[in-house]
């Protein structure tokens, strides 16, 4: 198996990222995010995810060409349009603004929209609790997991995200999704052959499924039961319903 340095694995995310479309800021943003992921041993966020970026890049789904931009401000508030390129420079301007605002007015809180897969979502929050801030990261996502006894997808795996910055150490991070485990998990089980434990997935017919194909092809199980689901609905309202998408 090849073995890459983060900087020669960043470059070759940079290069794949920018023949699919992407503008310069864009692909190194986006890299420097999937290549962070890797190297804490995340590989359902990792440069695994470059593929399917360049593939919604080539079929419009994402705008390479996009550059996003602040287009509502008061006070502590921000609304960041990502215009549908890939989030990872949409979020650090979220961030960044958020922090200058909190500073200002002691708490803030910015939103993003029209925006694309954000990978780790305590990825965005590193600058959060440099600045010794603490900092809460929510993101919903397409249906994927259904409602307690159903079988249809309603809910996205919609993760949270926290950071808490320490008097005398790094800042504690806590990053999760809604559902039993990310979808990510699947995919690279599925990718590499891998069956996937019971209570994960489950397949287009409503069963309890171990291959990660049929699961991917299904729907995701949320953690803790209808409390998992709930939770995502609460998800779902706070990030479309506030921030007007």
């Amino acid at each position: 198996m090849p073995r890459f340095t983060p900087a020669a694995l960043t470059d070759l995310a940079v290069r794949a990222l920018a023949r699919a479309g992407a503008n310069p800021g864009m692909a190194r943003a986006t890299a420097d995010a999937l290549v962070a992921a890797d190297a804490q041993g995340l590989a359902s966020h990792g440069v695994s995810r470059v593929p399917q970026y360049a593939a919604h890049l080539a079929n419009g789904r994402a705008d390479g060409s996009a550059v996003a931009a602040i287009v509502r401000a008061k006070g502590g508030a921000v609304l960041v349009d990502a215009h549908c390129g890939l989030a990872f420079p949409a979020c650090a301007l979220a961030v960044s603004a958020a922090i200058e605002r909190a500073r200002e007015h002691g708490v803030a809180f910015a939103g993003v929209t029209n925006s694309h897969h954000f990978g780790v979502a305590a990825h965005h929050l590193t600058p959060v609790g440099a600045a010794g801030m603490v900092g809460l990261a929510f993101g919903n996502s397409p249906a994927a997991m259904p409602a307690a006894g159903g079988r249809t997808p309603i809910f996205g795996t919609n993760p949270i995200a926290a950071v808490f910055p320490r008097r005398n150490g790094a800042p504690l991070s806590i990053d999760l999704s809604l559902s039993e485990v990310a979808r990510g998990k699947l995919m690279v089980a599925a990718k590499e052959g891998k069956s996937i434990p019971l209570g994960w997935a489950l397949d287009r017919d409503g069963n309890p499924t171990t291959d990660p194909k049929a699961g991917l092809e299904g729907s995701m199980l949320p953690m803790g039961g209808t409390k998992g689901a709930m939770l995502a609905l609460v998800v779902e309202l706070l990030v479309t319903a506030l921030t007007g998408a």
